[in-house]
């Protein structure tokens, strides 16, 4: 199978500047008039809405526990043009695979699977030649061969050079660059993640000014070399016409325009609810859905002709109480799912069904009231991880399968369900969870859709079955 040029980044550990010279790779590749993706390695959603809405480059997730070495492989391959450099973040450290002791899952096991060289990313500050165990420690359990460079972060101009030396020499690993610590360039944290591009105006400046100094300290032209890219890829410099602003970019919801007749699927996308993969908008797209984004924050009605609904996760307890007062909105949606329209709830949607939410600080707001139960605060985490998902009696998928996905929640539920079991890849730790019936699944599970296509073709089917019953009900009133 043909390669795609590009380059994962990855560190020790978590918390080693990853994020902060990926995005400012990505830039400086950006304003080389290098064609650029991004993908992040594991469940997030965060850094990849930087990537698109920030930088302004296709983002998205890879992820070889939930689709294994294969299919992995095929969304990498498809969601990359040949002519692209994909920049890679990995996630935690780089061998840290299932129970952070398993390769499966890890950043090295994607490395491989996708066929890119790997660039360690060293926090240098406060070391010395402690750092030589440290990066020799990492290349003698690489088996593979895939690291190819290593880039010093938080260390000086004048300190490296002789770092750079010393690794050289003993190890025989090239040394890339530094990336001098500035305490200016940082990404703020909230208790899910790196907070969300609109809430930080001058998130692109900062970029702008991270990749000025990477150019300055790192080869740009030896890590496009090292990810298989020469002179002939850099084009002339681009110009950047994004502007920082509030906006849900509507336009990364790409239609397939290979069926006729498409089923409109109300998807929730503001500030409240943000948290989507785009392999699963690119799945559901492809299986003939048209994606019709709505503002439960904002608008006062569904999208007209709808038949299904999907209400992603996010952040709807920074915003209970603007959702508690459109009332409008909770109607139209308790009334239409009571209805029968198909629909699907994941963390922040679900939580939004509930009759009431309680925030962070103990106010406790009416949500939609679609289930009969209360959620608040826990001011920990409730779970957190990869989970196997079953069902009791099959719906959404076939007899005996099981679908993926990820929990990150400080919320919980009086009512989490009991129709699903969730099951940890590693252990025998299991739990009771989802709502769920022929035409609707909820829970807080965050699904990835391309670990079992056949959810999507059920709730796909069920749309068809409710568009059918309405053009039915239209008919008897004529």
């Amino acid at each position: 199978m043909q390669k795609r040029k590009g380059v994962v980044l990855a560190a020790p550990k978590s918390g080693s500047g990853k994020t902060l010279i990926a995005c400012a790779l990505i830039e400086a590749l950006k304003e080389a008039g290098v064609d650029v993706c991004a993908f992040k390695c594991g469940p997030d959603y965060i850094d990849p809405m930087f990537h698109r809405t920030i930088l302004g480059v296709p983002g998205g997730n890879l992820d070889t526990y939930f689709t294994g070495e294969a299919k992995t492989k095929e969304i990498f391959m498809e969601e990359t043009p040949e002519d692209a450099f994909a920049v890679v973040e990995g996630v935690m450290g780089l061998y840290d695979g299932l129970g952070g002791i398993l390769e499966e899952g890890s950043t090295y096991h994607l490395a491989k699977a996708i066929s890119l060289p790997v660039i360690l990313v060293i926090d240098a500050h406060g070391m010395g030649r402690t750092i030589l165990p440290l990066i020799q420690g990492l290349l003698s359990y690489d088996k593979a061969g895939i690291i190819k460079g290593v880039i010093l972060n938080r260390v000086s101009k004048m300190f490296y050079a002789s770092l750079k030396e010393l690794i050289e020499t003993e190890l025989s690993i090239e040394v890339l660059g530094c990336f001098t610590e500035q305490k200016e360039l940082h990404l703020e944290s909230r208790h899910l993640g790196l907070k969300l591009p609109e809430e930080k105006r001058d998130l692109k400046e900062q970029v702008c000014r991270g990749a000025d100094s990477l150019k300055e300290t790192v080869s740009i032209e030896r890590i496009l070399a090292i990810g298989g890219a020469g002179e002939k890829d850099a084009a002339s410099p681009k110009v950047d016409s994004h502007e920082n602003k509030v906006t849900y970019q509507r336009a990364d919801i790409k239609e397939n325009d290979t069926h006729e007749s498409k089923l409109r699927l109300a998807i929730a996308r503001d500030e409240a609810f943000c948290f989507y993969y785009q392999e699963n908008l690119k799945l559901l797209s492809k299986r003939g859905f048209e994606l019709v984004p709505f503002s439960p924050l904002h608008d006062k009605k569904l999208p007209e002709h709808i038949s299904g609904l999907l209400l992603g996760g996010g952040y709807p307890e920074l915003f209970a109480k603007e959702l508690s007062e459109n009332d409008s909105m909770k109607t139209a949606i308790r009334e239409a799912i009571r209805g029968g329209l198909p629909s699907l709830a994941e963390c922040g949607g679900f939580l939004y069904l509930h009759k009431s939410l309680k925030d962070m600080e103990g106010r406790q707001y009416s949500m939609a009231g679609v289930i009969d139960a209360d959620a608040d605060y826990r001011g920990k985490l409730v779970r957190f991880g990869y989970v196997e998902l079953t069902e009791k009696e099959r719906c959404f998928l076939p007899e005996k399968e099981e679908i993926r996905g990820h929990e990150f929640h400080y919320f919980d539920s009086t009512e989490n369900g009991t129709d699903c079991v969730a099951k940890k890849p590693i252990g025998s730790r299991r739990w009771e969870c989802v709502w769920e019936g022929e035409n609707h699944w909820w829970g807080f599970p965050h699904l990835y859709y391309p670990s079992n296509p056949s959810f999507v073709e059920h709730f796909y089917q069920q749309a068809g079955l409710y568009q059918q019953s309405k053009l039915k009900q239209k008919d008897k009133t004529k």
